[in-house]
């Protein structure tokens, strides 16, 4: 299950020093009623259900957005740094290295897209050494990405980044979403997103695609 195991020693009040400082009677992530119903559900179906929690951990980072992982395990067998919390009866268990950033993030369900995650966290913006970010030209191929590139590109459930640009002419761009890892990322980048940059801003004669695509939904480089 995909979206985007003994009990943890804080849930017997014993705070891990290499874990993040959230009291454990704070919850880490909201779960929606419907969700919570789902995920029952789901684990009603499971063998030893009762002895299963809920994992979820971040997988990934696409563009502006993390990517997750769902899956049951045992709560029993939850390493000394993860974080465990109860909801309603559910064990949700997550890794200590990823409790900051899913703070404040909620768990849903709807028939249409089955468990998401809204969160209001995002991974930290992409900066290489010796871009230029912030500037005239930058303001100018955001907003064209913006108004223009990534409009057309949500169709398919992708969008692309500007990371920043080198002064002689290129632009710098990282793929995200359905686009991150896809099989035909180059042909878009290069005959799409390149194509609008070139054609319509004198001071752009190339893009550079900095995207890791041996990560991504469907990766393709190894």
């Amino acid at each position: 299950m995909t979206t985007p195991g003994s009990i943890s020693p804080l849930a017997a009040g014993i705070q891990s020093p290499l874990a993040p400082s959230v009291p454990a009677s704070l919850p880490i992530i909201e779960i929606t009623e419907v969700a919570h119903d789902k995920l029952m559900s789901l684990r009603s179906d499971e063998d030893d259900a009762e002895r299963l929690g809920l994992r979820l951990e971040i997988a990934g980072e696409g563009g502006d957005t993390f990517q997750y992982d769902l899956s049951f395990d045992e709560f029993t067998k939850a390493a000394f740094t993860d974080e465990v919390r109860t909801h309603n009866g559910l064990k949700v268990i997550v890794p200590g290295r990823d409790v900051d950033k899913l703070q404040g993030a909620v768990l849903d369900y709807a028939e249409s897209t089955g468990l998401i995650i809204r969160n209001p966290n995002k991974p930290a913006a992409v900066r290489i050494e010796g871009l230029t970010h912030g500037d005239a030209l930058s303001a100018e191929i955001e907003a064209l990405v913006a108004t223009e590139i990534n409009p057309a590109l949500s169709a398919h459930g992708g969008f692309v980044e500007f990371v920043g640009h080198d002064g002689d002419g290129a632009a710098y761009m990282r793929m995200g979403g359905g686009c991150h890892g896809c099989s035909m990322s180059r042909t878009t980048m290069m005959e799409g997103v390149q194509r609008s940059l070139v054609e319509q801003l004198a001071s752009i004669t190339k893009v550079v695609d900095v995207t890791d695509h041996a990560t991504g939904e469907n990766p393709y480089y190894s």
